[in-house]
């Protein structure tokens, strides 16, 4: 009998083309890629060689041009629109190197937001505002709650918008350059956070980076080069 974990994401010889007016880029050439739950993996590779299209595939962001995305054994992309949609807002998180905070509400309602997409949220308000208050002093941002984004360092927006990702408890989690746009302290604060989140809760995590020691605190190490992935 085997001790393997089921398998919770998988590509499978999925190709991603997009036209530049009379020319075709080839940015995925069949790429095949399996995930299993409790697994971290990380995907290295030079800059424009398809990490950001890779997790945007997994993450039902964009539709590949040939191939399948399965999750949790269910066609991401033989799904209806309003499905995938549901799917990636309660059970996949998202942490990309922009933070994408709205800069109109307090840290605290950012990181709820996620929440109010599932049914009867209206209802909980109070236990989802407890749950985001929660995750924010897991990320030692508590004291922070009441603060707009911009009133933030660039590693505190960091740290909310991983707070935010987890808000839904999400089975996978995708982190694209998280720390792209740090100094290397701030950056490997902000990892260390994650990594301790992600190991608390069992989550699944798939990280893009450049950096190979960033790369080493996963599990496994896949690198893409000219839109082909390599162990």
């Amino acid at each position: 009998m085997s001790n393997l974990s089921p398998v919770l994401v998988e590509a499978r010889q999925v190709s991603k083309q997009y036209q530049l007016e009379r020319v075709t880029v080839d940015v995925l050439r069949d790429v095949s890629l399996s995930v299993r739950k409790g697994e971290r993996v990380s995907i290295m590779g030079a800059s424009g060689a398809g990490k950001s299209t890779l997790m945007h595939l997994l993450g039902g962001l964009d539709r590949p041009t040939a191939g399948q995305v399965w999750f949790d054994g269910a066609d991401l992309y033989a799904m209806s629109a309003g499905r995938r949609t549901e799917v990636r807002a309660t059970r996949l998180g998202f942490v990309f190197q922009a933070y994408h905070l709205l800069p109109e509400l307090e840290l605290v309602d950012n990181v709820l937001l996620p929440a109010l997409s599932r049914p009867g949220a209206l209802g909980r308000m109070a236990a989802l505002r407890a749950r985001a208050l929660m995750l924010l002093d897991r990320v030692g941002l508590k004291g922070r709650a009441g603060h707009r984004p911009l009133e933030l360092s660039g590693g505190e927006q960091q740290r909310a918008s991983l707070a935010r990702a987890l808000m839904n408890e999400p089975e996978l989690i995708l982190a694209d350059e998280p720390t792209g746009n740090l100094d290397s302290a701030t950056g490997q604060q902000v990892l260390d956070y994650l990594f301790a989140l992600v190991q608390e809760s069992g989550h699944t995590l798939i990280l893009v980076t450049h950096n190979d020691a960033v790369a080493a605190l996963c599990g496994r190490q896949l690198v893409l080069r000219d839109g082909c992935l390599a162990g």
